[in-house]
């Protein structure tokens, strides 16, 4: 299908099924956090996914090319980003596997059935008002930092649109690991699998991958550590295999 793109807007290619997603440098492009999330993330045949803040929808396209989850939702409160997402969809004839729609995280609950999904995945703003410098372009600031829905807030919407056993997929800082950890279990969401992700073998973690449950029993797996790079500019082999080239 042929679709039109706006001023600004690029097509990239995801090396995944022939995939393309519709991306503007001025706005926000996804990152590869999104694409380990994506790679982390267990969905099920049958299942129905969720993702709250998705942006372009990079990761319910990924995980459409991915998995047999029968169908996915990206949740995105900017309209121009949502817009990219839909056209996106069509684009790569998804549309019968893919929804977007534009709503607040902190509506979510009131937009979807209680406990409908069986997969929430989020790649949220990792930095609170008071955290670094807050980016004057409002789009990029919105997905960096905690302007239109905070940790706590997004954590409560999964709780409550979560079935019982079902699974969260997070992609966060280190740096705020205990704050995730004590929301997460505040809010009935058990901690499963951890996997922290390195850019060289001798730096410290910048992401971390979490898989929390729903109602779920306490104990945590911490599996390898990834890591990014073998030397600037040329990836892990694991890394190639996520992204799919």
């Amino acid at each position: 299908m042929e679709i039109k793109l706006l001023p600004g807007e690029r097509l990239d290619d995801l090396h995944r099924n022939g995939f393309q997603i519709i991306q503007n440098k001025e706005k926000f492009c996804f990152g590869m956090d999104a694409v380990l999330l994506s790679g982390f993330a267990r969905v099920k045949p049958g299942e129905m996914a969720l993702d709250l803040g998705t942006g372009t929808g990079i990761i319910p396209i990924l995980l459409a090319a991915k998995t047999r989850g029968r169908h996915f939702t990206g949740l995105e409160i900017q309209p121009e980003s949502a817009d990219m997402a839909r056209r996106s969809v069509l684009l790569n004839g998804l549309e019968e596997r893919i929804s977007i729609v534009e709503g607040d995280i902190r509506e979510a609950a009131e937009r979807f059935d209680a406990a409908s999904f069986d997969v929430i995945t989020s790649n949220p703003p990792y930095m609170t008002g008071n955290h670094g410098l807050v980016n004057p372009n409002l789009p990029k600031a919105i997905a960096r930092h905690e302007i239109c829905c905070t940790l706590r807030e997004l954590v409560a919407a999964t709780e409550k649109l979560l079935r019982p056993g079902g699974r969260f997929y997070l992609v966060h800082r280190p740096f705020r690991l205990a704050e995730i950890m004590t929301e997460l279990t505040a809010h009935h969401l058990e901690p499963k699998r951890m996997r922290l992700v390195y850019p060289f073998v001798d730096k410290e973690p910048n992401m971390v991958l979490i898989e929390a449950m729903r109602g779920g029993r306490p104990r945590i797996t911490v599996e390898k550590p990834l890591i990014v790079y073998k030397e600037p500019g040329v990836y892990q082999d694991e890394i190639y295999d996520i992204y799919g080239y």
